[in-house]
């Protein structure tokens, strides 16, 4: 069985002959596990870890030049949002790693939908070069694996977090409680983008696809990030028309979310939504098992290890101890990928992650 089958029988709710991995993996840690296999690049790294997606680049921006310069902070990169970063460095020596900290959010002073509405720097999808696209996916079809169309992390088909990126986190919230009417002008022009742009992508390479991932934060370590109904009075309707539009071109939708969501989840499946990532274990109400239980005829799981205290805190024994546990409660009826919660850091001990698949190896088989 390759990958690509192993992974569409899975999220059919049927048993594979073992369960798909995955890995996510900052970039610092896969140049580290390269180095400590002695391995070339990421394909191989993919091949001797026996992982089962991979998720392409996606189409290249060709659209109006973004602006960069150097200040004493570092280098100030705009994107096509208008969005200011600059890359930071946190962690120290092995365990150091490199992240985009937003420094100035463009509509942050905004006050009336008019003014959003008025916003000269909305994107056009048309400032893509769609064109490369299908050869990334015949490359990851070639090497037997699940062609992944995810987009760019920062560039991540979503809605708050765009919207945050945008108006600032604290003020998002501001206008989600109290200015609904200026938070649906700015959530509207970003479903449209992405509805367009997404467009795009599956007219040049649906039929290449084997899952379309989105990705927007609606949880925290104890509950949604907002109440229940504000989730759905504001953010339901852009979910569903994303979901819906991949399913119009035959495609299954994963979505990420970190946090405790299990009070969102019959929103999602009532949206359509196939596959639920991250199933962060240590949030509460998030236990597999029980996600499973409740939820597992409606709706597939991807991910389930955890990053917070197992991976950087724990033995190589511990690693194991846990993956045998999701094991347990993800393989039965299949519908279950098993990755971690999110990316693997710099602070996880290279021992522990060859222990991951180790373990993923030795407890993945379906008898």
């Amino acid at each position: 069985m390759t990958s690509r089958d192993r992974v569409l029988v899975a999220l059919r709710h049927q048993e594979p002959d073992r369960v798909p991995r995955d890995l996510w993996a900052a970039p610092e840690v896969r140049a580290s596990l390269r180095e400590a296999l002695s391995l070339p690049g990421d394909e191989a790294l993919l091949d001797r870890l026996g992982v089962d997606l991979d998720y392409v680049p996606g189409p290249s921006y060709q659209g109006q030049e973004l602006r960069a310069w150097e200040t004493p902070e570092g280098r100030v990169t705009e994107d096509l949002w208008g969005v200011q970063r600059v890359d930071k460095r946190v962690g120290e020596a092995e365990a150091a790693w490199t992240y985009k900290h937003v420094v100035a959010s463009p509509l942050a002073e905004v006050q009336t939908p008019a003014e959003v509405h008025a916003y000269p720097r909305w994107p056009d999808p048309a400032g893509w070069d769609f064109a490369g696209l299908r050869g990334q996916c015949e490359a990851v079809r070639i090497r037997g694996r699940a062609v992944v169309n995810a987009g760019d992390r920062l560039d991540r088909t979503a809605q708050l977090k765009t919207m945050m990126y945008l108006r600032g986190m604290e003020q998002t919230y501001v206008d989600l409680s109290q200015d609904p009417l200026l938070a649906e002008a700015i959530l509207g022009h970003v479903v449209d983008y992405f509805l367009a742009y997404n467009e795009r992508v599956f007219r040049e390479a649906g039929d290449l696809i084997d899952l379309f991932m989105m990705g927007d934060d609606f949880g925290t370590q104890h509950g949604p990030m907002m109440s229940p109904d504000l989730w759905r009075r504001l953010l339901k309707p852009g979910f569903r028309a994303y979901i819906e539009l991949a399913h119009r071109h035959g495609l299954p939708v994963m979505h990420h979310t970190c946090g405790s969501v299990v009070e969102l989840i019959p929103d999602f499946i009532e949206c359509g939504l196939d596959v639920l990532q991250s199933v962060q274990p240590a949030a509460a109400g998030m236990d597999l098992a029980a996600l499973k239980q409740e939820f597992g005829r409606d709706l597939c799981f991807h991910g389930g290890v955890d990053i917070q205290q197992t991976l950087p805190r724990g033995t190589p024994e511990d690693v194991r101890a846990e993956v045998r546990r999701r094991m347990e409660a993800g393989k039965p009826e299949g519908g279950f990928i098993i990755g971690t919660a999110h990316n693997l850091q710099p602070d996880v001990p290279r021992d522990n992650i060859l222990a991951l698949f180790e373990a993923c190896e030795e407890f993945g088989w379906y008898e």
